[in-house]
């Protein structure tokens, strides 16, 4: 079976002739910030234990987190939490029977990838 002549054919679907749909990327998308979240609290959870452990840990934790890398982790966690809600709340919809055509799919994909970006810029400039 293993000396099967398979010929040059690529795998199906295959990375260079596939296209991701909104749907798939979406998905995908929620995913990764959901995975994204959990390296997120873990920071925050080491920023908490560096208060609590004296003065000297903390300004380390809280430097590295002030800095410009910090800055855009934190933006990015942010961002994270905002897509991955919005996702939720698509997933609230359609577990209700609702928004499962491809236009109402496509119209949240647009939906969350807009509002993510709107309600992050948003907190930001409250904070």
């Amino acid at each position: 079976m293993a000396d099967v002549n398979r010929g040059d054919r690529p795998l199906s679907p295959h990375l260079q002739v596939y296209r991701p749909q909104l749907t798939s990327v979406t998905s995908i998308l929620v995913r990764i910030t959901g995975n994204a979240l959990i390296v997120a609290a873990l920071l925050v959870v080491w920023w908490l234990l560096a208060a609590a452990t004296g003065p000297e840990y903390f300004a380390t934790a809280d430097a590295v987190l002030r800095s410009w890398f910090g800055d855009l982790v934190l933006f990015l966690s942010l961002w994270a939490l905002w897509y991955h809600t919005l996702g939720g709340i698509r997933h609230l919809i359609w577990d209700s029977g609702r928004g499962l055509d491809l236009k109402s799919s496509y119209t949240m994909g647009y939906i969350m990838i807009g509002g993510s970006v709107l309600l992050t810029l948003f907190t930001v400039l409250v904070i």
